[in-house]
C-alpha cells in the first residue's frame, strides 16, 4: 500500500515477504529483477516488447489464477510470491509440456549446450516422456544458406519475431495457423531461403531453441595465407560495404571473409579450378581472361577407304568455320563483364565482385585473374556471399555497377539485340529490374498471365512443361539466354513453367518496354517471332509425343530426352566390342562409347552421347561453352576452358576430356613459350565425317543400330511403325 512518505512516481509493494519500492509502470518481473530475484522465462528479452506467450514467469500475486510477471505491471500494496509451492509446480509442468514436444537434445544443444528450454526443465527436474509427443513432424527447412530452422523444436514464444520487427525492422517473421498447427512463418509460408530474409541473424541470436541456428554450409573459416588477415565483426562494421549487416552474424561467422593483399603480377585465382570463396576489390585493378586455346576440337581422316584412323585436332574458327558459330561475340564469365571473343582479356576495378557463381554453386572458375597492380580485395565464403547479396547497401553498389558496365554489353552480346540503339539501350539501363532467386524457386507459372520478358544474367533456369503423365523439361537457359517471349507475342498466357536451377539473377523487361522494343526494331521483332514459332512447333511436336507414348516409361529410363541413340540388340550381340574398338580407333585411341547401360525390353541402350533434347551437359559450364545446335549433334565451343564438369554433369557418361599439347606463355622466362597439356571436352560426333557411325558399320551381327527413340519405342510399345 502506498503512503504518504512514497515518492511520487513509486509503488510499494511485497516481493516474497520483502517490502520493495519500484518506479509505477514497473513490470513485477522487472521488479523481482532489479531486487535479485531470478524468475524464469522463455518468451521475454530486455530489448523486446513483453508478451506473456510462454507463461513460465508465473507467479502469485493473490489474484484467482497465477499471472505473467513480464507483462503484469506492479501495483500499490501488491503482495507477489516468487517461489510457492503451487508457482514452482506450474512451472514444471509448464517446462514438461514443451518438452513433449521438443527434440531433444535439439541443434542448440548439440553444438553449444545452451539451449534455454532444456537447461530450465533439468533445473526444474521435468521429465519430458510424461506428456504423449506431437504425433506429426512440423519438419525442417534447409532452404537459407545461413540460418538452419528446425519448426519441431520451435516453442512459439515469438522472440524471433519480435527481434525481426523490433529489432531490425525487416517485417518478414509471423505466425501462421491456429492452435494445434500454429507455427513462425516467412512472409506469406514461403521457405526461409525464398522469402525476404536477410539474413541478418538477429533471429536466430534471440531464438532460446535450437529452432533456429547457426548454419555452415562450407565451413565457416578461410585457410588464410601469408597475405591474408582476418578482420574481427567490430572492425568489417567500420566497412561502408558492410553497412546494415548485423555484427552478432558477423561474430558468428567469424573466419568466413579476409582481406587479402595481392601484388601485382600475383594470380588471385585460376579458371577450372573448383573454388567455394567470391571476391570483391576494395582497392587496385586485376586482370581476367581465358587461357585456353581459343579453337575448337575437329575429327578428321587420314588413310583413304571407309575404316579410316580420325585424328582429333585443335582448329581455329578461322581455319573451320562451323554452322552457328557467327553469332557468338562475347564470352560469359563469372563478373561483371563478358570477354570479348576475338580478345578475351577485361579489366577489373574497385567494386567488383567475381566468383559469385563459384561461391555459390560450387562451379570451376571461369577464368583467370591477375592482379594488374598491387590489389586489396575480400574473399568471403557462401553464406558470408548470402547475406551481403540481401543487404540493400551492397546490393545497389552491384546493380549500379552491372547497369552502369556490363547490361549494354550483355543486351549486345545476344545478337537478336545487337541493333537496339543506343538512346533506346539507355532507356533500357534505367527501366529493367534486376531480380533474384533462390535454388528451386518458381520465376513464372505455365498458365500465368505474361507480363514480362527476361533475360537471363547469372545461373541457369529450368524450362519444362506440365502434362498429365508428368512433367516435361524442355530446356535448360544460361547467361545470355531469355525467355518470356511467346507469352507476350501470343495470347498474353506463359506456355510453361520456368524454375530457377541455381541461385539465378535475371534481366526483367517489362511487357511494355518489350513491346516497344519490337515495334520500334523490326530486326528485333523478326528474330523473336522466329523463335517463338520454332519453340512453338517443338512444343506441338511433342504434346503428340505424349499423346502417343506413354510419357511415365520414357521419363523413368531418360529416353524422352534423346534424339539419337545408340542401342545394341542382345539377341544378336556376341559382346566381341567390335563397336567399342571401332569407336577408339576413330578417335585417337579415346573411345566415346562404353558397351554399358540400361536395359529396354531386348536392347542395351550403350553408354553413348544420346544428343539430348534439353543436355544436363549444359548445366553450370561456367563459360556457357556447350550447347546444341539445330542438328542432333551437341557442340563445344571455341572457349571450352576443360574444367570437366560437363563430364560429371552427363547422367549417362557420354562426355570425356581429351588431353591436347599446346603452347602457353612461360611465367619463368617472360616472352618464351612451353609445351603445356591442355583439355577439351568431347563428345560422341556421330562420326560426321562418315557415312555412317565406326560403331554401327564395324558390328559384325547387325546388333548395333543409331535409332531416333521416340519412333522406334512407339513401334515397340505397339503405337506407331517406324518412320
Amino acid at each position: 500500500m502506498t503512503t504518504a512518505t512514497t515518492p511520487l512516481g513509486f509503488v510499494d509493494i511485497s516481493l516474497d515477504g520483502q517490502p520493495v519500492r519500484v518506479p509505477a509502470g514497473t513490470s513485477v518481473f522487472d521488479a523481482a529483477r532489479l531486487n535479485g530475484i531470478n524468475i524464469p522465462t522463455l518468451c521475454h528479452l530486455q530489448n523486446q516488447t513483453p508478451v506473456g506467450v510462454c507463461r513460465l514467469c508465473v507467479v502469485d500475486t493473490g489474484a484467482r489464477v497465477l499471472a505473467a510477471s513480464c507483462v503484469r505491471p506492479v501495483e500499490p500494496g501488491m503482495k507477489v510470491v516468487t517461489n510457492s509451492e503451487k508457482v514452482v509446480k506450474a512451472r514444471k509442468t509448464l517446462l514438461e509440456l514443451l518438452m513433449s514436444d521438443h527434440p531433444w537434445p535439439c541443434a542448440r544443444q548439440q553444438n553449444s549446450g545452451d539451449c534455454e528450454l532444456e537447461t530450465l526443465a533439468k533445473a526444474a527436474g521435468a521429465s519430458p516422456t510424461r506428456f504423449a509427443k506431437r504425433t506429426v513432424a512440423r519438419g525442417k527447412d534447409d532452404s537459407s544458406l545461413a540460418i538452419a530452422v528446425d519448426h519441431d523444436a520451435c516453442i512459439l514464444c515469438d522472440r524471433c519475431i519480435r527481434a525481426c520487427d523490433e529489432v531490425k525492422s525487416n517485417f518478414v517473421l509471423g505466425r501462421m495457423g491456429k492452435g494445434y498447427s500454429a507455427g513462425i512463418a516467412f512472409d506469406l509460408n514461403s521457405p526461409m531461403g525464398d522469402s525476404t530474409c536477410i539474413s541478418c541473424g538477429e533471429c536466430m541470436v534471440s531464438c532460446p531453441t535450437g529452432a533456429l541456428t547457426n548454419k555452415s554450409v562450407v565451413g565457416t573459416v578461410i585457410a588464410a595465407g601469408p597475405d591474408a588477415q582476418g578482420l574481427e565483426a567490430e572492425d568489417l562494421l567500420q566497412i561502408p560495404v558492410f553497412n546494415g549487416v548485423s555484427g552478432t552474424f558477423l561474430e558468428l561467422n567469424r573466419g568466413a571473409i579476409v582481406k587479402h593483399r595481392f601484388r601485382k603480377d600475383q594470380i588471385i585465382c585460376r579458371e577450372g579450378e573448383f573454388g567455394s570463396t567470391a571476391f570483391y576489390i576494395l582497392e587496385g585493378k586485376a586482370k581476367v581472361s581465358i587461357s585456353t586455346p581459343i579453337a575448337h576440337v575437329k575429327t578428321q581422316g587420314g588413310a583413304k577407304g571407309f575404316f579410316k584412323r580420325l585424328t582429333s585436332t585443335l582448329v581455329a574458327r578461322e581455319e573451320d568455320q562451323r554452322e552457328e558459330e557467327a553469332r557468338d561475340r562475347t564470352i560469359p564469365i563469372d563478373a561483371s563483364v563478358d570477354l570479348a571473343y576475338g580478345n578475351p582479356v577485361a579489366e577489373l576495378g574497385p567494386g567488383d565482385l567475381f566468383g559469385e557463381m563459384t561461391c555459390m554453386n560450387f562451379y570451376p572458375r571461369s577464368a583467370t585473374v591477375i592482379a594488374q597492380s598491387d590489389v586489396v580485395a575480400f574473399e568471403m565464403l557462401r553464406n558470408v556471399l548470402d547475406i551481403m547479396l540481401k543487404n540493400k547497401t551492397f546490393r545497389a553498389q552491384l546493380d549500379q555497377t552491372y547497369r552502369r558496365r556490363a547490361l549494354e554489353n550483355h543486351l549486345r552480346g545476344v545478337p537478336m539485340f545487337a541493333g537496339l540503339s543506343p538512346e533506346f539501350i539507355e532507356h533500357l539501363k534505367k527501366s529493367v529490374e534486376l531480380q533474384r532467386y533462390a535454388p528451386g524457386q518458381v520465376i513464372v507459372q505455365q498458365g500465368a498471365p505474361a507480363d514480362s520478358f527476361y533475360l537471363v544474367r547469372i545461373g541457369f533456369v529450368k524450362v519444362s512443361e506440365n502434362y498429365p503423365g508428368g512433367e516435361l523439361v524442355l530446356a535448360y537457359l544460361s547467361r545470355g539466354d531469355y525467355f518470356g517471349e511467346i507469352g507476350l507475342l501470343g495470347g498474353g498466357v506463359r506456355t510453361a513453367t520456368c524454375t530457377a536451377l541455381d541461385h539465378v539473377e535475371l534481366v526483367r523487361i517489362s511487357g511494355d518496354d518489350f513491346r516497344a522494343m519490337v515495334a520500334l526494331f523490326a530486326s528485333v521483332r523478326i528474330g523473336l517471332e522466329a523463335v517463338a514459332a520454332e519453340r512453338r512447333a517443338a512444343n506441338q511436336q511433342r504434346l503428340h509425343m505424349v499423346h502417343n507414348v506413354p510419357i511415365d516409361q520414357f521419363l523413368s529410363q531418360g529416353l524422352m530426352e534423346a534424339q539419337s541413340l545408340l542401342i545394341l540388340d542382345l539377341q544378336n550381340c556376341t559382346r566381341c566390342d567390335a563397336c567399342v574398338n571401332a569407336c577408339a580407333d576413330a578417335h585417337d585411341g579415346i573411345t566415346r562409347l562404353v558397351r554399358d547401360g540400361l536395359r529396354f525390353d531386348q536392347y542395351l541402350v550403350a553408354t553413348s552421347c544420346r544428343q539430348c533434347r534439353d543436355p544436363l551437359c549444359m548445366v553450370g559450364c561456367p563459360v556457357g561453352s556447350i550447347r546444341r545446335r539445330n542438328s542432333l549433334e551437341v557442340i563445344i565451343e571455341d572457349w571450352c576452358i576443360g574444367c570437366g564438369l560437363c563430364a560429371q554433369n552427363c547422367p549417362y557418361g557420354n562426355i570425356n576430356l581429351h588431353p591436347f599439347e599446346v603452347l602457353v606463355d612461360d611465367p619463368e622466362r617472360t616472352g618464351r613459350k612451353k609445351a603445356a597439356i591442355r583439355q577439351k571436352a568431347t563428345s560422341c560426333d556421330l562420326c560426321m565425317n562418315l557415312k555412317e557411325p565406326s560403331c554401327v558399320y564395324a558390328c559384325p551381327h547387325d546388333a548395333a543400330h543409331r535409332v531416333d527413340p521416340r519412333t522406334f519405342f512407339a513401334t515397340m510399345l505397339g503405337q506407331g511403325s517406324p518412320k
